[in-house]
């Protein structure tokens, strides 16, 4: 994509209403403008990021053996009225009527329609396991919203739902898409630490959240320092996970059960960016969600409910990677690989050899963005740095002038001068 016809309306200015630094650079670099309060439109740059996450968590999903279906976003208040949380969900959920005087609602979750859906199409256990996920966006009428993405009120989720048979079932499940989530994340650059946490309104006695540890973090997150290790490592070891205390602050009992000792306890802020819920038949007993034992007796599914903010990664994982001079995409997400600068456009050498460097680039399916504006050179440079592409590839005059190009790693700054064809190499390679 060339930048002088790429959509791009970066500001030089960080607009007053954005307290964080995520907030503060998708603004700056022109990734959404808010069109009302904790509803953001998504522009060119901020959506690529967000398909790239969403690609993620979607093969992720796959590989864990969940299935991809699409729900709607406005459900009918009756099966909300079945599970019985129309009434007590509260004034996060966006009621209305339609034309026909029918009671409806934007939906914050999913568990009643998918129940519902499975228990319309579902009918023997030799139908099951089967884990059915969706990539949809939701609404919750957040009383302040705030942190732009981090704290919306309109928000991409992937909600996943097991069904199962039995318990030892349901626990293959959870553990099913838990690694999955260790894996999700990993592939975004990012460290996880499940926790265990409250299961809020969604309801369930087996649940973990999966923070981000950031200064910015909503939550307090209380953890043993044996997790860094696993980290460091890359490790995704589920046994010695579940062997390592971390807890919300809304679930640390300070001195108790499994608690490390001071020396080995870490406190910090987190960003939830997933939850996972085992809630047994709650939804199943309340629906009547039944498919026949292997007896021939009706059996209740047991199910369990897991989500990922797609949308609230975006913001999740700037806050994990940036600097005063802008965001440091991991390469896994980042809207393109390269950003190209003709640092004098117009000159013949220089726009000869970005020419063809944006063409053989774009031919072997490394995306570039190919800033080939009549522009100072301060100017260019400041927003490839705001944007925070991985990789700079830098051509003037006079590097030209001696057969090399500059190539720079944006997460360590480090700057090598190459020939074109070794800077290709590097870049395709």
């Amino acid at each position: 994509m060339r930048r002088s016809a790429f959509f791009l309306p970066t500001l030089k200015e960080t607009p007053s209403e954005a307290q964080i630094a995520s907030h503060r650079l998708m603004l700056r670099a022109g990734m959404v403008r808010q069109s009302a309060a904790g509803i953001y439109s998504w522009l060119p740059l901020g959506f690529k990021v967000l398909r790239k996450i969403e690609q993620i968590v979607r093969e992720e999903q796959d590989a864990a053996g969940a299935q991809e279906l699409l729900m709607p976003t406005i459900q009918s208040a009756d099966i909300w009225r079945e599970s019985e949380r129309y009434d007590a969900y509260g004034k996060e959920m966006l009621r209305f009527k339609d034309r026909h005087d029918r009671e409806m609602l934007y939906g914050p979750t999913n568990e009643e329609l998918i129940t519902q859906l499975f228990r319309d199409n579902v009918r023997s256990y030799r139908d099951l396991p089967k884990i059915l996920y969706h990539i949809q966006w939701k609404f919750r009428d957040e009383v302040r919203p705030r942190f732009g993405v981090m704290r919306g009120r309109e928000f991409l989720m992937k909600d996943s739902y097991s069904f199962d048979m039995d318990f030892e079932g349901a626990k293959r499940s959870y553990e099913a898409m838990f690694t999955a989530y260790l894996k999700t994340f990993k592939r975004m650059g990012l460290t996880a630490i499940p926790m265990q946490a409250d299961s809020g309104a969604i309801g369930g006695n087996l649940t973990h959240e999966f923070h981000v540890l950031a200064e910015t973090g909503e939550s307090g997150v209380f953890y043993d320092i044996a997790y860094d290790d696993l980290a460091a490592k890359g490790e995704i070891d589920l046994a010695a996970l579940n062997d390592l205390y971390a807890a919300t602050d809304e679930k640390h009992v300070p001195g108790g059960p499994n608690v490390p000792p001071p020396e080995r306890l870490r406190e910090a802020r987190g960003i939830e960016v997933g939850h996972i819920f085992y809630f047994g038949t709650k939804y199943s007993k309340a629906m009547n969600a039944m498919v026949q034992g292997k007896d021939g007796e009706p059996v209740f599914a047991e199910m369990g409910s897991y989500g990922i903010g797609v949308s609230r990664l975006v913001g999740a994982i700037i806050e994990a990677y940036h600097d005063d001079r802008g965001i440091k995409w991991p390469e896994s997400v980042a809207p393109f690989k390269v950003g190209l600068i003709n640092l004098k456009a117009g000159d013949a050498l220089c726009d000869k050899t970005c020419d063809d460097i944006y063409a053989k680039l774009g031919a072997a399916g490394v995306e570039v963005l190919y800033d080939d504006r009549d522009d100072r050179a301060g100017v260019k440079f400041a927003d490839m740095d705001l944007i925070g592409l991985p990789w700079q590839l830098i051509a003037g005059p006079k590097g030209l002038a001696q057969g090399v190009v500059e190539l720079k790693n944006r997460a360590t700054d480090e700057k090598v001068e190459l020939s074109v064809d070794s800077a290709l190499a590097r870049l395709v390679g």
